[in-house]
Parts: C-alpha cells; sequence; structure tokens
C-alpha cells in the first residue's frame, strides 16, 4: 500500500488516502484505489462506494489522471488534477494541487473546472502559475489526441473533443458550483 498526499500551494494536507501500487513507469507511478466515501454528487458526475480509480501520477507533468469506473467496472470518465510533478517517496506520493481540475466523459466531453478558484488564489508563486497553464494545455492535448488512458475515449462521429468551461455548464445546467 502506498499513501496519496493532496496538498494545497502552500504544502498543507489537504487529504490523504491509500492506494496499492499497480505499475512503476520511468516518469511515474499507477495505483489502483477505491472511493470509500458517502456518495459524492458533482453535477457532471457523482462518486459512489466502490468506485475503482486507476490514478495516474507524474514526476515530470503538471496534472494527474483518474480513470473512475463503478463498482462492476463500468467506465464513469476521468477526473484530472492540475498539480505540481508528483514527488515519489517509499510510502507516499505527494503532490500539490493547483486548483484547476478537467472532467472527461467516456464520449471524450471534456469540462474545465475551477478556473475562478485559479484565478482568485492569492498564493500560487507564478512559477505554479505557469506551470499549471502549461499542464493544463498538454493535457488537453493529450485527450484530443486520445493517448495514454484517453485511448479509451469511446469513438464517435466525430473526432474532435468539445470542451467545455464550468462556468458555461454552470449556465446552461441550472447547477451552482460544488
Amino acid at each position: 500500500m502506498i499513501t496519496v498526499v493532496k496538498q494545497n500551494p502552500r504544502g498543507e494536507t489537504k487529504i490523504q488516502y491509500q492506494g496499492e501500487v499497480i505499475e512503476q513507469q520511468a516518469d511515474g507511478v499507477i495505483i489502483q484505489a477505491y472511493w470509500s466515501h458517502g456518495v459524492k454528487e458533482l453535477g457532471y458526475t457523482r462518486f459512489e462506494p466502490g468506485d475503482r480509480f486507476i490514478e495516474y501520477y507524474y514526476s515530470d507533468k503538471w496534472f494527474n489522471i483518474f480513470d473512475i469506473a463503478n463498482a462492476v467496472g463500468v467506465r464513469k470518465g476521468w477526473y484530472c488534477n492540475v498539480a505540481e510533478p508528483a514527488r515519489f517517496f517509499e510510502d507516499r506520493i505527494e503532490q500539490i494541487d493547483l486548483f484547476i481540475d478537467v472532467w472527461v466523459t467516456p464520449q471524450g466531453e471534456t469540462l474545465i473546472l475551477d478556473e475562478d478558484e485559479f484565478a482568485a488564489d492569492t498564493t500560487l508563486s507564478k512559477r505554479q502559475r505557469h506551470g499549471a497553464r502549461q499542464g493544463l494545455q498538454a493535457l488537453l492535448e493529450m485527450i484530443a489526441a486520445r493517448q495514454g488512458t484517453f485511448s479509451g475515449i469511446q469513438q464517435s462521429g466525430t473526432a474532435s473533443v468539445s470542451i467545455r468551461h464550468r462556468d458555461e455548464a454552470t449556465e446552461t445546467s441550472g447547477k451552482d458550483k460544488s
């Protein structure tokens, strides 16, 4: 077992949980973890007890990717955190979250989340802001090209990926931001 430690931009621990390492790679690690909390309704998806998370952490990328399936293995989508490159230790993975998140449906519809938090935060350094912007761009390119875990995006009649920002989704759905 390995502990994942998610930190805020000041390096303070926000959340920790455990997972199992399923693959070591030259530039990172892949772990498997399960949602063990109550139902969390996000508006665009919901996390439920037993959901499986295959989590990709990188030492050279400004994001991580969670490939999420329900308890019987049906993919719900991908939740991606824009974050500093992960730091790996023998017993834990540490990563500093930079607020921006991206949700990708199994069909490739992409929703960029929490840009307002990123813009409003006063604790981010210039280096973190620059890295976050580059990380978001690299992540969106990876999604559009269906690279890596995103090769699982279901093929439709079009080759493009639809990208929306949370503010647009909020206006059209009538749901408040969570």
